[in-house]
Parts: C-alpha cells; sequence; structure tokens
C-alpha cells in the first residue's frame, strides 16, 4: 500500500473536507514514554504520517507522560530518535509533552466541578470495581456523587496541594452509572500519585487520566483527526465527552485501526522490560526483539520497515502479519543494493599444492553482479586458502557437487581444483585438505571441456581477518502469541536458538573496515550488518531465501 493508498482513514478525512473545504489537517502520534518504540508503534507512526503527508497537513510527537511512576527520560530520548530515523525528518507540527498541559487539564476539571459535572470520590479502587457493575449489570452511584460544588472544589483543591495519601481519593466524572459502556459509568479522571515526575518534577501531586488528558491535548494542539488503535473505540464516547462538555470548538474527531500483530514475536512493552531487566536479552536494542532500535541495530532500514507496514494496510480488523512479509522487505532492498563480499563461517584450511609459496594473484570480484556501476574489488589469492566445512564432504551424499576426495570444484571466479589429500586429526575432524589447481583455467573453462558442477567460496589464509557472526532467528517458537494456552507463559516459548555466535570466522579485509550498521551481502551465507555495539561482529540481518527458521 503506498502513502496514497485510498482506506477507511482517508474516506473519513475525504468526507469532513467536503463538508469544510478548510479543513487543515493535523495528526500525532502519542507514545507513553515507558518503554522503546517497537514494530507496532510503527505502523502508528506510519498511519498519522502519511495521512498528514497526504493532505499537506502538519504532524506532532506528543510524549502521554501522565504517568510518572514508569516514566522516564531515557523513554523520552529513545522514542525521539527513533520516530526520526524511521520518518526521516523532524515531526512537522512540532514536538510536545501531555505534562506541559496540566495546569489546562486541572483548570478542566475545576471547569466540570463547577459545573455540576465532576466530584470528588472516597471510594477505594477495589469498591469502584464493585460499584461500577459488569457488561450485564449496571453500576450504582457512589454515596459520594452527591457532593456540594462547593465540597468537591475544596477537597479536589486539597488533593492538589498534598494533604491526602495515595489511592484515598479520585475525581469522577459525573455521567451514567447504567450506561451499557463501561467506560461511561463515572470514569476518574484525576487520581493521587505522591511521586515525582521526570519534567514536572514534585509541582504535582495530582495526575489526569489518559482518557481525560488525552481529548484536551488533542484539542489544545488543534488536531483534527486523533488516530489511535482499536483498543480506544470503546472510549471514544468518553473523548467525546470531555471534548463537548470542556467546550472545545473546533472538535477533533478519534477514529480507530486495527493493530499490528507479528508473528513469532510480542508487542507487550512489560515482557519486553521483563525480558530486559533479568538480562535474557542484551538491552533493548538485542537484535532478537521487535524494538525499532533493535531492527535497526539488526540491520533493518527505515524503507523496509514502513513498506512493511504499508504493505500491512489499514483495516478495524486485527490481523497477524508473518514475520517472513517483514524479512521479504529487506530482503529485497539488500539484494538490490548491498555489496558483495567473501565471509567463511566455519573455516577449513585449503592448500594448493602446485602453487608456489611465494606467489600471490589478485582475482577481480564484482560488488554487485547486477549493478556494475558499483564497481569491482580485488581479492589475493595464495598457496594456503580456507573454504567453509559445509563445502566439503569425506563421505558425499549423493548429487553433491561442492568439494569431495578426487572431486574437481570451481573456487568462486578462480581456479577449478582437485581435491586430492585430506589430513585429518585425531577426533577424525579435518585439519586441511590438499588440492591441486588446474592452473590454466584462472576463471575459464577448462580446455578439454570438461564440465564442473559445483562453485564454492574461498578467502587467502594470508589476507582474511577474523570476525564474529551472530546469527538471529525467531523470538519464539510459537507463530502466535495470543495462542499460548492458560497454564504456560511466554518463557515456555522462547526461542533457545534464537541467537548463534560463530567466532573466527573468516571474511574479506574491507569487511572488517566497515563502519558500524553497513550492510553487506555475504554470498551464499545471507545479509548482515556490521553490530554497531561489539568491535568486528556481524549480525544477521536476514537469510538468502525465505525460510521457517532463518538457519
Amino acid at each position: 500500500m503506498s502513502e496514497s493508498s485510498s482506506n477507511f482513514i482517508y474516506d473519513i478525512i475525504d468526507e469532513d473536507l467536503r463538508q469544510n473545504p478548510d479543513l487543515k489537517i493535523h495528526t500525532r502520534f502519542p507514545p507513553e514514554p515507558n518503554g522503546y518504540l517497537h514494530i507496532g508503534s510503527a505502523k502508528a507512526i506510519m498511519i498519522n504520517y502519511d495521512t498528514a503527508k497526504k493532505y499537506n497537513g502538519k504532524f506532532n510527537l506528543r510524549y502521554d507522560d501522565t504517568n510518572p511512576a514508569k516514566e522516564d527520560n531515557e523513554y523520552v530520548e529513545s522514542i525521539h530518535e527513533d520516530l526520526v530515523w524511521l520518518i526521516g525528518e523532524e515531526p512537522s507540527g512540532g514536538i510536545f509533552y501531555g505534562s506541559d498541559y496540566f495546569d489546562k487539564c486541572y483548570e478542566y476539571a475545576v471547569k466540570l466541578i463547577k459545573a455540576g459535572k465532576a466530584y470528588v470520590c472516597d471510594l477505594t479502587a477495589e469498591q469502584m470495581k464493585e460499584y461500577r457493575g459488569t457488561l450485564t449489570t449496571p453500576g450504582k452511584n457512589s454515596p459520594y456523587r452527591d457532593r456540594s460544588v462547593e465540597e468537591n472544589l475544596d477537597l479536589f483543591e486539597r488533593m492538589k496541594n498534598g494533604e491526602f495519601p495515595d489511592g484515598s481519593h479520585t475525581l469522577r466524572a459525573k455521567i451514567d452509572m447504567s450506561s451499557p459502556n463501561i467506560n461511561m459509568r463515572d470514569p476518574a479522571i484525576y487520581r493521587i500519585v505522591h511521586t515525582s515526575h521526570h519534567r514536572q518534577g514534585d509541582k504535582w501531586c495530582i495526575y489526569p487520566l489518559y482518557d481525560f488528558a488525552h481529548p484536551i491535548q488533542d484539542a489544545t494542539e488543534s488536531i483534527t483527526h486523533s488516530l489511535c488503535s482499536l483498543e480506544f473505540e470503546n472510549h471514544r464516547p468518553l473523548y467525546d465527552w470531555v471534548v463537548e462538555n470542556i467546550g472545545f470548538d473546533p472538535r477533533p474527531k478519534q477514529r480507530e485501526f486495527a493493530r499490528l500483530n507479528v508473528t513469532n514475536t510480542v508487542m507487550s512493552k512489560r515482557y519486553l522490560r521483563y525480558l530486559v531487566e533479568n538480562n535474557m536479552v542484551d538491552g533493548w536494542d538485542d537484535p532478537r526483539l521487535p524494538t525499532l532500535c533493535a531492527l535497526r541495530r539488526r540491520g533493518y532500514t527505515p524503507s523496509s520497515i514502513m513498506k512493511f507496514v504499508r504493505d500491512a494496510g489499514i483495516s478495524k480488523s486485527d490481523n497477524l502479519v508473518s514475520i517472513n512479509q517483514l524479512e521479504a522487505c529487506i530482503r529485497d532492498e539488500l539484494n538490490d543494493n548491498a555489496r558483495r563480499r567473501i565471509c567463511v563461517a566455519n573455516p577449513i584450511k585449503v592448500v594448493i599444492t602446485n602453487y608456489p609459496e611465494d606467489r600471490e594473484e589478485v582475482f577481480e570480484l564484482p560488488n554487485h553482479p547486477q549493478h556494475p556501476e558499483m564497481g569491482v574489488r580485488q581479492v589475493r589469492f595464495t598457496r594456503e586458502l580456507y573454504i567453509d566445512a559445509d563445502d566439503f564432504a569425506l563421505v558425499p551424499p549423493p548429487k553433491f557437487f561442492r568439494m569431495k576426495p578426487g572431486g574437481e570444484v570451481r573456487l568462486m571466479g578462480s581456479y577449478i581444483v582437485k581435491c586430492e589429500n585430506v589430513l585429518q586429526n585425531d577426533d577424525g575432524s579435518i585439519r586441511e585438505i590438499h588440492c591441486k589447481a588446474d592452473l590454466e583455467t584462472r576463471n575459464n573453462n577448462p580446455a578439454d571441456g570438461r564440465k564442473i558442477k559445483g562453485t564454492i567460496h574461498w578467502l587467502s589464509a594470508k589476507y582474511a581477518e577474523d570476525i564474529t557472526l551472530k546469527l538471529y532467528d525467531r523470538l519464539f517458537t510459537i507463530e502466535n502469541v495470543g495462542d499460548i494456552p492458560e497454564d504456560k507463559t511466554y518463557n515456555d516459548y522462547l526461542n533457545p536458538d534464537s541467537l548463534i555466535t560463530i567466532e573466527h570466522a573468516k571474511a574479506e579485509i574491507s569487511v572488517s573496515d566497515a563502519k558500524p550498521s553497513e550492510k553487506f551481502q555475504f554470498v551464499r551465507m545471507g545479509y548482515f550488518c556490521k553490530d554497531t555495539k561489539y568491535e568486528n561482529t556481524f549480525n544477521r540481518v536476514v537469510s538468502l531465501k525465505e525460510s521457517f527458521s532463518s538457519r
């Protein structure tokens, strides 16, 4: 789906513009700074950002920092970094903080109290839940619902001044305890929290709840369309009630879309935090996680992620998208633009017995076989080489066309060699392979016309650098984490092979000089990205072909 493709959100906006051609479209992305953004966040960003771009409008980043107990400036900074990396620019409408509207929220709460539309309630959280009723039974009025305006104003002022402990009082909207929508049964709009705020410090000990603060923030920023996930659909009547009863004009319009769910991973910030805090992963940017910083470290690009979320589409129905589709987006991109390099993951030494010890040659290999404009690089050939252990079989299976005793194989871009002798260690492992090269071939076909079916990659032992490979796979063994049985937990389905580390792999010298985040196709192995944390470490972005297990 392109930025301009039609969807139900654009249909709504088109109708609004028909009724009001002067309407200036304004959207926002309102993350809570209590964790790092993930691939699901990318969908919300895409929808709001693309909508603003399509209609030449504005797009805000606004931190929903109304819950000081869970928020931290670390998350504020990471959210900004990830969002700008993803969209490639600063938010066109600016950056805002919900906490900057606390004075306004308090002012509007007082306005509701004076209008007899809000009251201070002394019920505990458990009592409020009991009074609220159920989906099939109406709630009942709080015994404090009919307090006078004067008493409510006094109590609310004393709440603000810190006279009461946490949980002892709440400010509730006076709506309808028999409403079929439980969210409208006198919801709490302010609670007492004696916790310092990462931005406001100790100025406040009462904080507005999301359903009250969010419409105020939207209206204050002149947001025209508050686009949010489907979980807030039942909250829309409360959103509209707040906007109407405070008296905003013009009024923002909330509309909902289905969240993005991806196979073999989880979007729960709480569980991701659990993995991080229990050192089960290498931080929030561990390349197995679905966080944007993890995807960036693994080697995903903003364009591949945006293509994935756009292709997933915008609908009102929840869907589960295969992680294979995300991998296909980056695979297609890197197939087109990643330079090719040779890496030998599990090296075995090969000695070319008829090649002089003091001789060296240079072979030119293309940086990209389909893009000659990307040029060539020089690869040195010497008497001692490395090939990959997977490219040799002492007892070959049927139709094995790589190196085997007595067999011939093409060393990619250079000579045809024949395996003549194999030296083994005491444990039976291969120590060294001796081969004879057909020195007349030098990247040409044999003069006698014999056919060589196998081609393998190689490196000069003298000119190979040690690197570490990290092979990442699915975080979970179960495709849909929503299907985990009640007697099981996420931990029961963590993939024990989600990370395989290969040390002392061999690579072309130019690879070790790569910049952090630089990407390559390691020939016949996959696409790799130089890690930003560990020296001479390369993360596998994705395999060359789709498979259930990317190994």
